[in-house]
């Protein structure tokens, strides 16, 4: 396998689109490798950077190893030599009780990673050094283990809020010392306060780490902070209209972007609303609907069960922004 250095992927995800995927599982909790397939084959056509796997959005830390595994090989197989692939990588939340077993696991995790066709580990905040006395060497410690085997890192600052970690600056500017960390995803889900601020810690005092956005609904404002690229659920879906829109930002193009971004909002408001974790399957939902994959295959086994009216009303929007045809996807 191909491997790069953190100098190549920062190039290479440069003003990017990298979407975080989901896993089409179908009613029986099984992937649904056809379904799978057919997203590899949508987003291997698209104008994108990379793919993240086993983020959030493909439920990386709940899938079992060999599900993992599954998922990991068929992207980087089917999306072929050479293209980047990013992978979750973080302790089993079966594990959080014991912290050699849980760094173990991590460490696990990132060996399957590298050995199976990912080139960027994107680490998961250990949440359980969150309310430790030494919360700070303990996070900094879990990703010098991580970073050890020298493969390129993205940081990811997930708010509180959202089920994160707040870095401090303090523990930030420690971890940017890492030389295998190419950047940060920076994912605050309703703190813009936080997000103005990290961001602006990053462009002042590491420029030469690349400054990744992970906020859906607000991705165009986002970018008008500093961001350099984005990862993002919303980006397996209307892909070629999410990029458009960051091509028209970073083109100087202030016309295009005022309309797409207007567009993107549209869509990120049918997707990020409570309960939160339903986006996951609103998400597969907009498969659906874009016809990529068949609707008994948009289960997440892991999230709320949605009213099917959500489902309709995101075909809505859909059609609304012109990105699907005029006649509604058969229900059921």
């Amino acid at each position: 396998m191909k491997s790069f250095t953190v100098k190549e992927c920062q190039c290479r995800l440069w003003h990017g689109l990298i979407p975080a995927v989901p896993v089409p599982f179908t009613t029986t909790r099984e992937i649904d490798t056809s379904a799978q397939d057919r997203l590899i084959a949508y987003l291997a056509s698209q104008p994108i950077a990379a793919v993240a796997v086993w983020a959030h959005t493909g439920r990386g830390l709940l899938l079992t190893r060999e599900q993992r595994l599954l998922v990991l090989r068929s992207w980087s197989q089917g999306l072929g030599e050479g293209e980047l692939v990013v992978a979750g990588v973080g302790g089993s939340p079966e594990k959080t009780s014991d912290a050699s077993a849980y760094i173990s696991s991590a460490l696990e995790m990132a060996q399957d990673a590298r050995e199976n066709g990912a080139h960027v580990l994107m680490i998961h905040p250990p949440t359980p050094f969150r309310e430790a006395p030494d919360s700070e060497d303990r996070i900094f410690d879990f990703h010098r283990q991580l970073a050890e085997a020298g493969t390129p890192l993205i940081l990811f600052y997930l708010y509180e809020a959202a089920g994160g970690i707040s870095y401090s600056p303090r523990l930030l500017r420690r971890l940017f010392e890492l030389p295998e960390v190419l950047g940060i995803k920076l994912a605050t889900l309703d703190s813009v306060m936080t997000f103005q601020d990290v961001a602006k810690l990053v462009s002042r005092e590491f420029p030469n780490k690349l400054f990744i956005t992970g906020e859906d609904r607000f991705l165009g404002y986002s970018l008008m902070c500093g961001a350099q690229a984005a990862l993002i659920g919303m980006g397996a879906g209307c892909t070629t209209y999410q990029y458009n829109m960051m091509k028209a930002y970073y083109d100087g193009q202030a016309t295009g972007f005022q309309e797409l971004s207007c567009g993107v909002d549209h869509l990120s408001q049918a997707l990020f609303i409570p309960p939160m974790e339903g986006y996951i399957r609103r998400m597969l939902w907009l498969l659906v609907h874009e016809g990529i994959i068949p609707r008994q295959s948009a289960e997440d086994p892991w999230g709320p069960e949605l009213p099917e009216s959500e489902f309709v009303e995101l075909g809505n929007t859909l059609r609304a922004l012109r990105e699907v045809p005029t006649e509604p996807v058969a229900q059921g």
